[in-house]
Protein backbone atom coordinates (compact mmCIF):
# COMPACT_ATOMS: atom_id res chain seq x y z
CA UNK A 1 0.00 0.00 0.00
CA UNK A 2 1.55 3.47 -0.80
CA UNK A 3 1.84 6.03 1.53
CA UNK A 4 -0.45 9.00 -0.22
CA UNK A 5 1.73 12.05 -0.25
CA UNK A 6 0.15 14.21 2.56
CA UNK A 7 -0.25 17.37 0.67
CA UNK A 8 -3.10 15.92 -1.16
CA UNK A 9 -4.87 15.61 1.93
CA UNK A 10 -3.88 18.97 3.57
CA UNK A 11 -5.19 20.73 0.22
CA UNK A 12 -8.63 18.14 0.55
CA UNK A 13 -8.78 19.86 3.81
CA UNK A 14 -8.01 23.64 2.74
CA UNK A 15 -10.77 23.35 -0.02
CA UNK A 16 -12.98 22.07 2.28
CA UNK A 17 -12.51 24.78 5.38
CA UNK A 18 -13.35 27.18 2.35
CA UNK A 19 -16.25 26.08 1.49
CA UNK A 20 -17.97 24.95 4.70
CA UNK A 21 -17.59 28.68 6.54
CA UNK A 22 -21.28 29.62 7.12
CA UNK A 23 -22.17 33.27 6.33
CA UNK A 24 -22.18 35.36 9.51
CA UNK A 25 -22.76 38.40 7.72
CA UNK A 26 -26.43 37.73 8.28
CA UNK A 27 -28.40 38.23 11.66
CA UNK A 28 -28.09 34.97 14.60
CA UNK A 29 -31.16 32.79 14.06
CA UNK A 30 -31.66 29.22 14.30
CA UNK A 31 -30.44 28.26 11.28
CA UNK A 32 -26.38 28.71 12.11
CA UNK A 33 -26.86 26.19 15.26
CA UNK A 34 -28.70 23.54 12.46
CA UNK A 35 -25.85 24.03 10.27
CA UNK A 36 -22.93 23.84 12.60
CA UNK A 37 -25.02 20.25 13.37
CA UNK A 38 -24.26 19.60 10.36
CA UNK A 39 -21.44 19.90 9.58
CA UNK A 40 -20.74 18.28 12.83
CA UNK A 41 -17.06 16.24 12.98
CA UNK A 42 -17.25 12.27 12.23
CA UNK A 43 -14.98 9.84 14.06
CA UNK A 44 -12.93 8.37 12.17
CA UNK A 45 -13.31 5.02 11.63
CA UNK A 46 -10.86 2.37 9.96
CA UNK A 47 -12.76 -0.80 9.01
CA UNK A 48 -11.47 -3.74 9.84
CA UNK A 49 -11.70 -5.98 6.94
CA UNK A 50 -11.34 -9.37 8.67
CA UNK A 51 -7.86 -10.02 6.80
CA UNK A 52 -4.54 -11.36 8.72
CA UNK A 53 -2.65 -8.82 10.80
CA UNK A 54 1.30 -9.43 11.69
CA UNK A 55 1.37 -9.57 15.45
CA UNK A 56 3.27 -11.16 17.75
CA UNK A 57 7.60 -10.93 17.17
CA UNK A 58 8.46 -9.85 14.09
CA UNK A 59 11.86 -9.62 12.42
CA UNK A 60 13.02 -6.72 10.20
CA UNK A 61 15.75 -7.36 7.67
CA UNK A 62 17.26 -4.37 6.35
CA UNK A 63 18.21 -3.94 3.02
CA UNK A 64 20.41 -0.53 1.77
CA UNK A 65 20.05 0.03 -1.58
CA UNK A 66 22.46 2.44 -2.51
CA UNK A 67 24.82 4.90 -0.54
CA UNK A 68 23.97 5.67 3.09
CA UNK A 69 26.60 7.05 5.35
CA UNK A 70 27.24 5.12 9.22
CA UNK A 71 25.82 8.03 10.60
CA UNK A 72 22.75 7.64 8.36
CA UNK A 73 22.06 3.87 9.13
CA UNK A 74 22.66 4.54 12.43
CA UNK A 75 19.02 7.04 12.79
CA UNK A 76 17.04 4.77 11.26
CA UNK A 77 18.41 1.79 13.22
CA UNK A 78 17.69 3.02 16.31
CA UNK A 79 14.34 4.49 15.27
CA UNK A 80 13.80 0.57 14.39
CA UNK A 81 15.19 -0.33 17.40
CA UNK A 82 13.30 2.29 19.64
CA UNK A 83 9.27 0.51 18.23
CA UNK A 84 9.46 -1.99 20.50
CA UNK A 85 12.55 -1.01 23.51
CA UNK A 86 11.84 -1.56 26.77
CA UNK A 87 13.89 0.84 28.46
CA UNK A 88 11.65 3.41 28.39
CA UNK A 89 8.02 2.06 27.19
CA UNK A 90 6.60 3.88 30.40
CA UNK A 91 7.35 7.28 29.10
CA UNK A 92 4.48 9.11 27.57
CA UNK A 93 6.82 10.60 24.53
CA UNK A 94 9.05 7.27 23.79
CA UNK A 95 8.96 5.73 20.42
CA UNK A 96 7.38 2.40 22.05
CA UNK A 97 4.82 4.40 23.58
CA UNK A 98 3.60 5.51 20.10
CA UNK A 99 4.24 1.92 18.80
CA UNK A 100 2.34 0.77 21.84
CA UNK A 101 -1.19 2.26 20.07
CA UNK A 102 -0.64 -0.86 17.31
CA UNK A 103 -1.49 -3.39 19.95
CA UNK A 104 -5.05 -2.01 20.36
CA UNK A 105 -5.46 -3.46 17.00
CA UNK A 106 -7.14 -7.17 16.81
CA UNK A 107 -4.34 -9.97 17.91
CA UNK A 108 -2.46 -7.64 20.44
CA UNK A 109 0.87 -6.82 20.59
CA UNK A 110 3.54 -6.47 17.83
CA UNK A 111 7.26 -6.45 18.97
CA UNK A 112 9.97 -5.62 15.79
CA UNK A 113 13.51 -6.52 15.78
CA UNK A 114 16.37 -6.36 13.43
CA UNK A 115 17.44 -9.08 11.74
CA UNK A 116 19.83 -9.42 8.78
CA UNK A 117 21.12 -6.07 7.19
CA UNK A 118 22.46 -5.87 3.32
CA UNK A 119 24.20 -3.09 1.97
CA UNK A 120 24.47 -2.74 -1.96
CA UNK A 121 25.73 0.14 -2.78
CA UNK A 122 26.66 -0.81 -6.17
CA UNK A 123 22.75 -0.53 -7.30
CA UNK A 124 22.76 -4.37 -8.45
CA UNK A 125 19.11 -2.92 -10.74
CA UNK A 126 20.54 0.34 -11.46
CA UNK A 127 19.40 3.67 -10.28
CA UNK A 128 15.74 3.15 -11.16
CA UNK A 129 13.47 0.87 -9.76
CA UNK A 130 9.86 -0.35 -9.70
CA UNK A 131 7.71 -2.34 -7.61
CA UNK A 132 8.90 -5.31 -9.32
CA UNK A 133 12.14 -4.28 -8.68
CA UNK A 134 11.44 -3.77 -5.18
CA UNK A 135 10.03 -7.17 -4.78
CA UNK A 136 12.95 -8.83 -6.40
CA UNK A 137 15.31 -7.22 -3.74
CA UNK A 138 13.10 -8.27 -0.76
CA UNK A 139 13.33 -11.39 -2.09
CA UNK A 140 17.13 -11.79 -2.45
CA UNK A 141 17.09 -12.35 1.60
CA UNK A 142 15.69 -16.51 2.37
CA UNK A 143 11.56 -16.07 3.22
CA UNK A 144 10.52 -17.08 7.06
CA UNK A 145 7.57 -16.88 8.81
CA UNK A 146 7.05 -13.71 10.84
CA UNK A 147 9.61 -11.44 8.72
CA UNK A 148 9.53 -8.39 6.82
CA UNK A 149 11.86 -6.79 4.21
CA UNK A 150 12.25 -2.90 4.60
CA UNK A 151 14.18 -1.53 1.60
CA UNK A 152 15.50 1.74 1.86
CA UNK A 153 17.17 3.47 -1.55
CA UNK A 154 19.45 6.70 -1.34
CA UNK A 155 18.68 9.98 -2.40
CA UNK A 156 19.99 9.17 -6.08
CA UNK A 157 17.65 6.06 -6.80
CA UNK A 158 14.69 6.62 -8.00
CA UNK A 159 11.37 4.67 -7.63
CA UNK A 160 8.05 3.99 -9.74
CA UNK A 161 5.86 6.67 -8.05
CA UNK A 162 8.58 8.40 -5.59
CA UNK A 163 7.05 12.24 -5.35
CA UNK A 164 4.36 11.31 -7.33
CA UNK A 165 1.62 10.02 -4.73
CA UNK A 166 3.81 8.17 -2.41
CA UNK A 167 6.47 8.73 -0.20
CA UNK A 168 7.17 4.98 0.34
CA UNK A 169 5.00 2.03 0.13
CA UNK A 170 4.48 -1.62 1.85
CA UNK A 171 3.02 -4.44 -0.18
CA UNK A 172 3.41 -8.56 -0.71
CA UNK A 173 4.09 -11.09 -3.23
CA UNK A 174 5.12 -14.35 -3.49
CA UNK A 175 8.18 -15.82 -3.42
CA UNK A 176 9.59 -18.96 -5.82
CA UNK A 177 8.60 -21.14 -3.13
CA UNK A 178 5.38 -19.66 -2.91
CA UNK A 179 5.72 -18.32 0.06
CA UNK A 180 4.26 -14.74 0.72
CA UNK A 181 6.78 -12.10 1.11
CA UNK A 182 5.71 -8.75 2.58
CA UNK A 183 7.49 -5.73 2.29
CA UNK A 184 8.24 -2.18 2.96
CA UNK A 185 10.11 0.38 1.25
CA UNK A 186 10.89 4.41 1.93
CA UNK A 187 13.55 6.45 0.31
CA UNK A 188 15.42 9.48 1.20
CA UNK A 189 13.54 12.59 -0.67
CA UNK A 190 16.30 15.03 -0.28
CA UNK A 191 17.55 15.98 -3.82
CA UNK A 192 13.92 14.69 -5.30
CA UNK A 193 10.98 15.98 -3.05
CA UNK A 194 12.02 17.33 -0.10
CA UNK A 195 9.06 19.48 0.21
CA UNK A 196 6.42 16.21 -0.29
CA UNK A 197 8.00 13.84 1.89
CA UNK A 198 10.33 15.31 4.31
CA UNK A 199 7.62 18.13 5.66
CA UNK A 200 7.50 19.79 8.36
CA UNK A 201 11.23 19.40 8.03
CA UNK A 202 11.47 21.36 4.69
CA UNK A 203 9.31 24.33 2.88
CA UNK A 204 6.01 22.54 1.45
CA UNK A 205 5.17 22.57 -2.49
CA UNK A 206 1.43 23.58 -1.73
CA UNK A 207 -0.13 25.13 1.08
CA UNK A 208 0.57 27.38 3.56
CA UNK A 209 4.38 28.70 3.16
CA UNK A 210 4.88 27.67 7.07
CA UNK A 211 8.75 27.83 7.94
CA UNK A 212 9.80 24.08 8.43
CA UNK A 213 11.03 22.51 11.75
CA UNK A 214 14.80 21.75 12.58
CA UNK A 215 15.24 18.11 11.86
CA UNK A 216 15.88 16.31 15.39
CA UNK A 217 18.93 14.39 13.89
CA UNK A 218 20.09 17.48 11.50
CA UNK A 219 19.12 15.42 8.21
CA UNK A 220 16.42 16.40 6.71
CA UNK A 221 16.15 13.75 4.60
CA UNK A 222 16.21 10.90 6.89
CA UNK A 223 14.33 12.84 9.48
CA UNK A 224 11.65 12.64 6.45
CA UNK A 225 12.14 8.92 6.06
CA UNK A 226 12.02 8.15 9.59
CA UNK A 227 8.51 9.60 8.96
CA UNK A 228 7.67 7.85 6.30
CA UNK A 229 9.31 4.42 7.87
CA UNK A 230 6.98 5.11 10.67
CA UNK A 231 3.95 5.51 8.49
CA UNK A 232 4.86 2.40 6.26
CA UNK A 233 5.51 0.40 9.38
CA UNK A 234 2.46 0.91 11.11
CA UNK A 235 0.28 0.16 7.76
CA UNK A 236 2.13 -2.58 7.33
CA UNK A 237 1.28 -4.46 10.60
CA UNK A 238 -1.94 -3.53 10.58
CA UNK A 239 -3.10 -3.91 6.74
CA UNK A 240 -0.65 -6.53 5.49
CA UNK A 241 -2.57 -8.05 2.79
CA UNK A 242 -5.35 -5.34 2.08
CA UNK A 243 -7.87 -7.12 3.89
CA UNK A 244 -6.84 -5.58 7.78
CA UNK A 245 -7.39 -2.22 8.44
CA UNK A 246 -8.34 1.22 6.48
CA UNK A 247 -10.35 3.75 4.84
CA UNK A 248 -11.10 3.75 1.40
CA UNK A 249 -10.54 1.87 -1.77
CA UNK A 250 -7.72 -1.13 -1.08
CA UNK A 251 -6.02 0.15 -4.01
CA UNK A 252 -4.90 3.55 -2.20
CA UNK A 253 -6.40 2.90 1.76
CA UNK A 254 -6.04 5.46 4.40
CA UNK A 255 -4.11 3.19 6.96
CA UNK A 256 -2.93 3.80 10.84
CA UNK A 257 -1.19 6.38 10.02
CA UNK A 258 -2.05 7.71 6.35
CA UNK A 259 -5.65 8.48 7.90
CA UNK A 260 -3.87 11.35 10.24
CA UNK A 261 -1.59 13.02 7.75
CA UNK A 262 -0.07 16.39 8.62
CA UNK A 263 -0.33 15.79 12.88
CA UNK A 264 2.29 15.76 14.48
CA UNK A 265 1.25 17.09 17.39
CA UNK A 266 -1.94 18.89 19.42
CA UNK A 267 -3.68 21.61 17.79
CA UNK A 268 -2.25 20.87 14.08
CA UNK A 269 -4.13 21.70 10.62
CA UNK A 270 -3.08 22.22 7.45
CA UNK A 271 0.47 23.75 6.83
CA UNK A 272 0.40 23.39 10.94
CA UNK A 273 2.30 20.15 12.12
CA UNK A 274 1.08 20.74 15.66
CA UNK A 275 2.69 21.56 18.99
CA UNK A 276 5.49 19.52 19.60
CA UNK A 277 8.66 19.65 21.89
CA UNK A 278 11.84 22.00 21.20
CA UNK A 279 15.14 21.18 22.33
CA UNK A 280 16.61 24.41 23.37
CA UNK A 281 20.26 24.16 22.67
CA UNK A 282 19.30 23.17 18.54
CA UNK A 283 16.26 24.56 18.39
CA UNK A 284 15.40 21.10 16.92
CA UNK A 285 11.60 19.82 16.95
CA UNK A 286 10.53 16.25 18.44
CA UNK A 287 7.91 14.50 19.93
CA UNK A 288 9.57 11.20 20.51
CA UNK A 289 12.68 10.17 22.24
CA UNK A 290 14.16 6.40 21.45
CA UNK A 291 17.29 4.41 22.27
CA UNK A 292 20.54 6.02 23.18
CA UNK A 293 18.62 9.19 23.89
CA UNK A 294 17.80 9.75 19.96
CA UNK A 295 14.77 12.06 19.00
CA UNK A 296 12.57 12.15 16.93
CA UNK A 297 9.05 13.80 15.23
CA UNK A 298 6.66 10.97 15.03
CA UNK A 299 3.25 11.41 12.86
CA UNK A 300 -0.32 10.71 14.58
CA UNK A 301 -1.75 6.79 14.64
CA UNK A 302 -5.50 6.16 14.57
CA UNK A 303 -6.46 4.47 17.62
CA UNK A 304 -9.32 2.12 17.15
CA UNK A 305 -10.26 3.08 21.26
CA UNK A 306 -11.40 6.50 20.51
CA UNK A 307 -11.34 6.14 16.98
CA UNK A 308 -9.26 9.55 16.97
CA UNK A 309 -5.47 10.53 15.59
CA UNK A 310 -3.70 9.81 18.55
CA UNK A 311 -0.65 12.08 18.90
CA UNK A 312 2.04 11.59 21.93
CA UNK A 313 2.17 15.22 22.81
Amino acid sequence: MAILNPFCFLLFFLLLSTCCVPNLSKPASRAPNRMLALVQKQPLVLKYHKGTLLKGNITLHLFWYGTFTSTQRSILIDFVQSLSSTSSSHTPSSVSSWWRTTESYRGGPCTLVVGNQTLDAKYSLGKSLNTSNLLALASKVNSEAHVVHVIMTSADVAVEDFCMNQCGTHGWGKSKHGERVAYAWVGNPIAQCPGQCAWPFHQPVYGPQTPPLVAPNGDVGVDGMVINLATVLAGLVTNPFEDGYYQGPPSAPMEAVSACAGIFGKGAYPGYAGNVLVEKPTGASYNAVGVRGRKFLLPAMWDPLSSSCKTLV
